[in-house]
């Protein structure tokens, strides 16, 4: 295989992934309280988006990517 095939396989899987989830979450720590041994944590998520104009781009460039190389040889 070519690396330009396994680069536009890569895109074609992202650009579907990306159409999936819409966005990434995680969780984070931040310390609210700190007084000497007396500590407080609190946890918060946080959602990262995606828009689905990255997979889309992400699919069509991986889609070009495959025929062009394709054409070539």
């Amino acid at each position: 295989m070519r690396t330009t095939t396994i680069i536009a396989i890569i895109l074609i899987a992202l650009g579907i992934v990306a159409f999936g989830y819409q966005g990434i979450t995680y969780t984070s720590r931040e310390n609210v309280v700190d007084l000497g041994p007396l500590q407080m944590t609190a946890e918060t998520k946080k959602t990262f988006p995606l828009p689905p104009i990255i997979g889309a781009l992400a699919l069509v460039g991986g889609i070009v990517l495959l025929v062009t190389g394709r054409k070539k040889d």
